[in-house]
């Protein structure tokens, strides 16, 4: 009896010794991995602007075996507290995808001097925070000459987030696209200063239908998906946003921009990896291959031919540097 119950207990020391062993273990090769935080603006799942910013995440995480970590909706008044929090939780790199997260990333980097910072389509920088700026402008003038060419009422409509450099390229880049293929279309805009009122963003949209816009296009994230369904209620033309958003709305999408998030990420993580991260404004467009257009989908043979032959001819331009999309970071009339 004596004999059983020594084995017994020597069973559980050693039970117990190899379940510490394992954790210990486990908690070392945690804290041997390089460690990555995402703030996003939105829900990661909104199969488009965050949607993107996350798959990034998750393929550096593949890539190069990392901790991450992501904190979703996080708004302009709470990103400081975000970066902070990750900073003193000893990340690595803490990345804010969008341009507000650009000033609080800057304040926190000081007091940080070990964590790197990154502000996706932000403008300002330190010696250890950089911005990552894309020539999203670029694809938005696309969009626009499509917008253009597609209409029938001569009159299209773009629903934007914040009024904010990042967002306001888009829409005049797309204005003056659409304005290229017709002179005299009829391009009504609006600011829903949110990026996640899908409510607001349809309100914005219908509003414009009403006044007789037959295409209508967005650059607002998550509010931006109920222009997409204003337009599919009403019949209408839409396109995407960031990720191609036809999926959304088969039968109303005709294209979308696209952003490659993922590999404005896997550079950043690269650089940090190999020390070589620094702070500055970085700019990269059509021709680094991380902006583009998505395909027509459902509607390869619903566009007519010689218009997605005037798409892929400015596309060119823009890739062999014959054009260049104006830059425009304040609103016009």
């Amino acid at each position: 009896m004596k004999k059983t119950l020594m084995v017994t207990c020597l069973i559980l020391v050693l039970g117990t010794s190899l379940l510490f062993a394992g954790g210990s273990a486990e908690k070392d090769e945690a804290e041997g991995k390089m460690k990555v935080a995402l703030l996003l603006s939105g829900p990661a799942n909104d199969q488009g602007w965050n949607a993107v910013a996350f798959a990034g995440l998750k393929e550096a995480e593949e890539k190069y075996n990392l901790q991450t970590a992501y904190s979703e909706n996080v708004g302009i008044a709470d990103g400081e507290a975000a970066f902070r929090d990750y900073a003193a939780q000893g990340y690595d790199l803490v990345i804010g995808h969008g341009f507000q997260f650009g000033e609080p990333a800057v304040r926190i980097s000081s007091q940080f001097p070990n964590t790197k910072f990154m502000a996706i389509e932000s403008n300002v920088y330190s010696d250890n925070a950089a911005s990552y700026v894309m020539a999203c402008e670029e694809a938005g003038y696309l969009m626009g000459m499509l917008a253009a060419s597609m209409s029938e009422s001569g009159t299209i409509g773009i629903v934007g987030g914040f009024e904010q450099p990042s967002i306001v390229k888009v829409l005049e880049a797309y204005k003056i696209g659409a304005k290229a293929v017709n002179p005299s279309i009829r391009v009504l805009e609006a600011y829903v200063s949110s990026f996640t009122d899908v409510a607001l963003g349809k309100e914005a949209a219908l509003s414009m239908a009403d006044q007789g816009a037959d295409v209508l296009s967005h650059c607002a994230n998550q509010a931006g998906t109920g222009v997409i369904k204003a337009a599919e209620e009403r019949g209408l033309l839409a396109t995407g946003d960031s990720y191609d958003q036809n999926s959304i709305a088969p039968d109303t999408v005709m294209a979308s921009t696209i952003y490659s998030v993922p590999a404005l990420v896997l550079t950043a993580v690269e650089k940090v990896s190999t020390d070589t991260y620094e702070g500055g404004v970085f700019n990269l467009g059509m021709q680094d291959g991380v902006v583009d257009i998505s395909g027509y989908n459902s509607f390869e043979d619903k566009i007519p031919q010689d218009v997605k032959d005037m798409v892929a001819s400015t596309r060119q331009q823009i890739l062999d540097g014959s054009l260049t999309v104006p830059l425009i970071e304040t609103r016009t009339k």
